[in-house]
């Protein structure tokens, strides 16, 4: 269940800025903002039938000259990680960013998060800033990297 990941997530690492657990709840605004904006939620599911890991995009900034641009993440569950569901998840992202002609994949990513920087970097995504003290958790600071990937698409890029 993408909440149980994303529970654990929160409660264990600084791959995501939250302090508290979500509730079920919460999740229904999510799905639904992902609907009306025709974003894609992937599962990847175990050889046990669980789900192993999720990915997504949204909203890069809320402006229109941002509309080929988008904010990804990627979740997986702690005892499927280093099993290559990650690179699944991405590279399914990545296709369906491609073909829905977006233009830019932003990840932002804990600098700590050494698996997440590799696996970004294999992919193509290359270092494009860093937010010092972005967040604070776990007692201390965090800095906030941003990997980005260009997409060969638009074919035909409009304003408006």
């Amino acid at each position: 269940m993408i909440l149980a990941i994303l529970n654990d997530v929160i409660a264990t690492s600084t791959a995501l800025y939250d302090y508290a657990p979500r509730p079920l709840e919460s999740m229904v605004g999510w799905f639904e903002a992902k609907q009306q904006r025709n974003f894609p939620v992937l599962g990847a599911v175990g050889a046990d039938g669980a789900l192993a890991g999720f990915a997504s995009y949204g909203t890069f900034r809320a402006w229109p000259a941002y509309k080929y641009s988008v904010e990804h993440s990627v979740y997986v569950a702690k005892d499927q990680r280093g099993a290559g569901v990650g690179l699944a998840l991405m590279r399914r992202l990545i296709a369906t960013a491609t073909e829905r002609q977006l233009h830019v994949m932003v990840g932002g990513i804990d600098v700590s998060n050494r698996a997440s920087i590799a696996l970004h970097e294999k992919l193509g995504f290359i270092h494009a800033g860093t937010l010092k003290h972005a967040g604070f958790k776990f007692g201390r600071w965090l800095d906030l990297a941003f990997y980005q990937l260009l997409l060969p698409t638009p074919e035909r890029p409009q304003d408006g």
